[in-house]
């Protein structure tokens, strides 16, 4: 799909030869028109303001015209163009990290949580390539974000300058594979344009970041004239709607289908489709299991969740048709031992990513469409050809085999999750179940914790449901930038972050960002001195570190890491928790300091679990002790 984008922008191929590129994928006639006419609006000049000015005063009007909230960024020198024209306006205000890493996730926290795209400056080539990890981690779960740099242009003189890509290379290049488009800007007169382009794509379902480069001669260039366009001309809302015949088709499929199956991804809740998600697995009880890792799409506590797909699932044996709405394929984690997706079943897939079809697995039936439309239609369209009482005799015995061995499932895993309580140090399944318990009906939960258990708390997109805002890249360092930046996205509701000891090292400089801007985050870190998922895979290989019970490079302690102090010689406040007795008063003071308007950290000395969680060995050295001087 990105392909076809920026040959399209790039004019090398037709308008008809990417409708006909379209179709070729599902996408009907209208579809398609939806998807290109916001493409078109941005290269137009139709309702635009002509503005004489800087390159930089160019890049900012634009910026205004199109909504900007808030600008995160590390700023540099060679952005002097950009900066000095943001000097004076009202209209965005200016969120810095002290680190390119927690600029993108504060970027993509805000994006995940409001679903407006999150605007970033970072700086020339080193900033490009520091950024780079949580670049991988937006681009994993198409966040819709605009990241533009400085550019240090190596094509203009010398070839070999400092802060410039090396000879030969461009900056583009650096992060291409984590980017829907990335682009570098030479032409005072198209930044403009260029940046309109980066809004439109990103925004473009699906969704992901772009790239902009913008050489700094272009910036600091004067008298300049070009258009500015207002943002609902670049970035409308698209609402794709899957073609009738293939809804009528997937309305009976799923009205004959004994054993049918929901699968919900992540594009469901970025499209607002919960609402009709939840319509339709109820309507003929069926069970739903969420691809998605970025949100809830499906409430985590209701009676048809079933968790993620297992095949082993007794509720989900026989399955013989499967329903992928907005989800990814099956796959994608590790090299599965045999088939993760039920092979005889039938796929239908409803999505507006063509990516994801038959990735892995087959397709029987395409729905190319926005999950919320697409399912509005399925909905009506089952409505159509049942009667009330048809629907009942369908849903009834299925919702109710789904509720009892739900019901059992969680009573067991909540028996078991008791028996280690009043531990200390403090098991995760107690932490978790303490953080649900002080956190508001309706709270943020941005999680950066692999080993941490959520089973108490009830996720989903209903009032009194918590929401949760996690990503699938697993690149450390994320949770304490996308943890402010969803307060930011969401100043009146509550927002905790439950991270490990070994994220927080990636990202601890984003403690000052939350103290600057004095943005109330209530940090739980989880404490256990390990890196435990990775030592659980050490574990599990059974090899020499598992028979000997040393597992290289996994212990965190000698020297132990304060996080509380940590936190404190940025600006923000907290406390150390060793006992499970302490932990809920800690965590109400935590609560407590934030709706005073402070972040405030919890530092958790939390147990190890599974294979070597005993072990503290690691490698000792002492360079001190090496010297035949002592200087």
């Amino acid at each position: 799909m990105r392909h076809l984008i920026a040959s399209y922008l790039d004019s090398s191929i037709s308008r008809r030869g990417l409708f006909e590129a379209l179709a070729g994928l599902g996408f009907t006639a209208a579809a398609a028109q939806s998807l290109v006419a916001p493409l078109e609006a941005s290269e137009s000049g139709q309702g635009a303001t002509k503005m004489t000015g800087t390159g930089g005063e160019l890049v900012v009007a634009q910026m205004k015209a199109a909504g900007v909230e808030y600008l995160f960024t590390n700023p540099g020198s060679f952005e002097v163009g950009f900066f000095d024209a943001f000097l004076g306006q009202d209209h965005t205000q200016l969120i810095m990290g002290l680190h390119e890493g927690i600029v993108i996730s504060l970027a993509d926290g805000y994006y995940r949580t409001s679903g407006k795209p999150g605007f970033v400056n970072i700086h020339v080539i080193a900033g490009t390539a520091q950024a780079a990890g949580q670049m991988y981690n937006a681009s994993k779960d198409g966040s819709a974000l605009v990241v533009t740099a400085g550019l240090n242009d190596n094509e203009l003189w010398s070839d070999d300058a400092g802060l410039a890509p090396r000879p030969g290379f461009d900056q583009k290049e650096i992060n291409r594979q984590f980017t829907k488009i990335s682009w570098e800007s030479r032409e005072p007169r198209s930044l403009a344009l260029m940046l309109r382009r980066a809004f439109k794509v990103a925004t473009a379902p699906p969704g992901g970041p772009t790239y902009l480069a913008m050489a700094h001669h272009a910036l600091e260039a004067k008298d300049v004239e070009a258009l500015i366009l207002p943002g609902e001309r670049f970035t409308p809302e698209s609402r794709m709607r899957p073609a009738k015949d293939a809804v009528e088709r997937a309305a009976k499929a799923l009205v004959e289908a004994q054993r049918p199956v929901l699968v919900a991804g992540d594009e469901v809740w970025k499209t607002g489709g919960c609402d009709e998600l939840l319509k339709l697995a109820e309507k003929l009880g069926v069970p739903v299991t969420n691809q998605g890792q970025g949100y809830d799409n499906f409430p985590a506590h209701h009676p048809q969740n079933l968790g993620r797909f297992n095949q082993s699932h007794k509720m989900l044996a026989g399955t013989d048709l499967v329903l992928s709405v907005g989800a990814p394929d099956f796959g994608g984690r590790v090299v599965p031992r045999g088939p993760e997706a039920p092979l005889a079943a039938k796929f239908i897939r409803l999505t507006a990513n063509a990516d994801v079809i038959s990735r892995n697995y087959p397709t029987d039936l395409v729905l190319a469409g926005t999950p919320r439309e697409g399912l509005r239609d399925l909905n009506e369209a089952i409505d159509s050809i049942t009667t009330a009482n048809r629907r009942k005799q369908i849903a009834k015995p299925r919702a109710q085999a789904l509720a009892t061995y739900t019901k059992e499932s969680r009573a067991k895993a909540e028996a078991a999750a008791r028996k280690n309580f009043g531990q200390g140090p403090v098991h995760p399944d107690e932490l978790g179940a303490r953080i649900a318990s002080v956190a508001d009906d309706n709270a943020i939960i941005v999680p950066e914790n692999l080993t941490a258990r959520f089973g108490a708390f009830n996720f989903g997109h209903r009032d009194g449901e918590k929401m949760r805002v996690a990503n699938t890249g697993n690149g450390l360092g994320w949770g304490i930038g996308a943890s402010a930046g969803a307060k930011l996205a969401e100043p009146d509701r509550q927002v905790i972050c439950s991270i490990g000891d070994g994220s927080v090292m990636y990202s601890a400089a984003g403690f000052w960002t939350q103290a600057r801007y004095e943005i109330p985050v209530l940090t739980v870190v989880s404490n256990n001195r390990n890196y435990q998922t990775v030592r659980g895979a050490y574990y599990r290989y059974g090899g020499k570190m598992a028979e000997a019970d040393r597992y290289t490079g996994m212990y965190l302690g000698d020297p132990d890491i304060s996080f509380a102090e940590l936190a404190k010689s940025q600006g923000v406040a907290g406390e150390k928790v060793n006992e499970s007795s302490e932990l809920e008063a800690a965590l109400k003071r935590g609560v407590e300091a934030t709706r005073e308007g402070r972040p405030y950290v919890v530092d958790v000395e939390t147990a190890r679990y599974g294979g070597g969680a005993d072990s503290e060995w690691h490698q000792k050295f002492s360079l001190a002790g090496t010297r035949t001087k002592k200087v």
